[in-house]
């Protein structure tokens, strides 16, 4: 059974910084893109960031400068190191993994995370 689990969320004041990890078990992602998602309370789910298998990266130009995706393949798992957060920022981050770049940044890649709450306070 494939899994993405998400970790390191929590609560934090603006300005803060975490860090978010998702941990694949089941199958190994090493060429697939992997990316990050979130959703904000009456809000649709938007795309945060992408890393191809390669290391090239992509971000939301909300996040750009902030926000930093990373991975290590030998463990199955991508990092979003998140800095300098605001109240905006907080929503459920969801990672997800696809056989393309457009399927992970578009939401229709095939493997999700069950999210993870980061909460910004002002």
């Amino acid at each position: 059974q494939v899994q993405l689990v998400e970790s390191g969320g929590g609560l934090v004041q603006a300005g803060g910084s975490l860090r978010l990890s998702c941990a694949a078990s089941g199958r190994t992602f090493i060429n697939y893109p992997m990316g990050w998602f979130r959703q904000a309370p009456g809000k649709e789910r938007e795309f945060v960031a992408v890393i191809s298998w390669s290391g090239s990266t992509s971000y939301a130009d909300s996040v750009k400068g902030r926000f930093t995706i990373s991975r290590d393949n030998a463990k199955n798992t991508v990092y979003l190191q998140v800095n300098s957060l605001k109240p905006e920022d907080t929503a459920v981050y969801y990672c997800n993994a696809g056989q393309t770049m457009g399927a992970v940044t578009s939401g229709r890649s095939a493997y999700w995370g069950q999210g993870i709450q980061v909460t910004v306070s002002s």
